[in-house]
């Protein structure tokens, strides 16, 4: 049972992943890149995080939001700065330069959105 759900989240995490690839690419506009792709990336480390605990920690998905809001904070101090990597682009992109409470809302909504996605899925499945 855990190899079959370990794959299913195998599949989400390529699904989204490809997603936000596409997003990143090929999308410039002032709603899905900004917040589509905020909300979506929760959905990534989530997916990812699940193909090695599958069925422990069932709050990870609201974990990840918070630990998504905890890097956008760090963003507010201007982390990379601060650790000497502002001229290094892999990490000004991966950590972020620039502060936004609605990227922690859109966090947020993706680990609320991937949680309720898991509680349907459990129910569904106990139904079985």
């Amino acid at each position: 049972m855990k190899k079959k759900l370990r794959l299913t989240y195998l599949l989400i995490f390529i699904f989204l992943l490809a997603a936000e690839t596409v997003i990143a690419l090929f999308v410039n506009d002032s709603f899905v890149r900004p917040y589509i792709g905020d909300v979506l990336v929760v959905g990534v480390i989530c997916a990812f995080l699940r193909i090695f605990l599958p069925d422990r920690i069932r709050a990870l998905p609201l974990l990840t939001s918070a630990f998504a809001a905890g890097v956008e904070l760090l963003q507010y101090f201007d982390f990379v700065s601060l650790l000497g990597l502002s001229d290094s682009r892999f990490f000004s992109v991966l950590l972020g330069r620039t502060f936004d409470l609605k990227d922690i809302v859109c966090y947020l909504i993706g680990g609320i959105l991937f949680l309720a996605a898991e509680i349907i899925a459990r129910r569904r499945s106990d139904a079985s």
